[in-house]
C-alpha cells in the first residue's frame, strides 16, 4: 500500500513537472521568433506602467516586462544548460574513472574533487569572474566547474557499484576493452540515477546563475535575465510591484517545475 502510494506521488510529481517545464519551454522556443514588444526597446512616456495590453506593465527604463521575461528566461535557461552540461560531463568522466579503475588515480582524484567541493559553488563563481570578468560565458565556466564535484560523486558511487555485476566480469572474459564497458555497458545502466541528479542540478544551476546576475556579476545590459530584472526592480518593489512578480514567479516556477520532475524520477527508482 505505501508503494503503491508513493509511485502515485512520484506520477503526480513527474505529471506536474512535466506540465510547469512544457509551459516554460513553449514561452522559451516562442521568444526566439516572438515577442510582443523589443525586449531592449525604451519608452521613457510609459515609464513603470502597470498592466495593460503589456501583460505586465513596463520597468524603470519603459520596456515591456513580459518580452524581457521571455527573453529572460531563455538566458537563463541557455546558461543553466551550459553550466550542467559542463558539470556532468566533465564530473562523469572523473568519476568513472575513479570508479572503474580506483587506487592512486581514486585517492589523487577525488582528494582535489573533495577540494573543490569544500568550496560553496557562489563564492566559487565569484571568485572566478572577479579574476576574468564578469559575463554569461564566464559564469557557465565558473559555475561549471563548481557542479563537477556533485556528478563526480554520484558517477563514482555508481561506477563502483556497477563494476562488480555479472554483466561486466562477463564483459570482461569476452575481451570487451575497459573503455567499451565502461561507456557501452555500465554508464547506461545508471541513467536512473544520473538523470534525476542532471534534473536537480539543473534546477540548482537556474538559481546560481539568477544568483550571479542579482549581484551583477552573471548576465550584462542589454540582455535579459530574470535574476538581473529581480535585481533592478528590488527598489520599486511598492510602486510597480509587477516589475518584482513577473521574473519572480516565472523564476519560482522554473525551479519548481524541475524540482518535480527530479524528485518524482528519484522516487521511481
Amino acid at each position: 500500500m505505501k508503494r503503491k502510494l508513493k509511485n502515485n506521488a512520484s506520477k503526480g510529481f513527474v505529471i506536474s513537472g512535466l506540465i510547469i517545464t512544457s509551459i516554460m519551454l513553449i514561452m522559451v522556443v516562442a521568444s526566439i521568433f516572438y515577442t510582443p514588444y523589443a525586449p531592449t526597446a525604451m519608452d521613457y512616456d510609459s515609464i513603470l506602467e502597470g498592466p495593460s495590453l503589456t501583460l505586465m506593465g513596463t520597468d524603470n527604463m519603459g520596456r515591456d516586462i513580459f518580452s524581457r521575461v521571455m527573453t529572460g528566461t531563455r538566458t537563463t535557461l541557455l546558461i543553466a544548460a551550459g553550466i550542467v552540461a559542463f558539470g556532468a560531463f566533465f564530473g562523469t568522466i572523473i568519476g568513472a574513472l575513479c570508479g572503474y579503475f580506483g587506487g592512486i588515480l581514486d585517492e589523487i582524484l577525488m582528494r582535489i574533487n573533495d577540494a573543490l567541493f569544500a568550496f560553496p559553488g557562489i563564492l566559487l563563481a565569484l571568485v572566478f569572474v572577479s579574476l576574468f570578468g564578469k559575463g554569461k560565458y564566464n559564469v557557465v565556466l565558473a559555475l561549471g566547474i563548481a557542479f563537477i564535484p556533485s556528478f563526480a560523486r554520484i558517477a563514482r558511487s555508481e561506477f563502483l557499484r556497477e563494476k562488480n555485476m555479472a554483466y561486466v566480469s562477463l564483459a570482461k572474459l569476452w575481451g570487451t576493452s575497459d573503455f567499451r564497458i565502461m561507456v557501452a555497458h555500465i554508464l547506461p545502466n545508471t541513467a536512473s540515477v544520473m538523470v534525476p541528479s542532471v534534473l536537480i542540478g539543473f534546477n540548482n544551476a537556474v538559481l546560481a546563475e539568477a544568483g550571479l546576475s542579482f549581484l551583477g556579476v552573471g548576465v550584462q545590459p542589454p540582455d535579459a535575465s530574470l535574476g538581473m530584472m529581480l535585481s533592478d526592480a528590488g527598489q520599486y518593489i511598492f510602486s510597480s510591484p509587477t516589475y518584482v512578480l513577473g521574473p519572480g514567479i516565472t523564476l519560482v516556477l522554473l525551479v519548481l517545475g524541475f524540482s518535480l520532475l527530479g524528485e518524482g524520477l528519484s522516487n521511481e527508482k
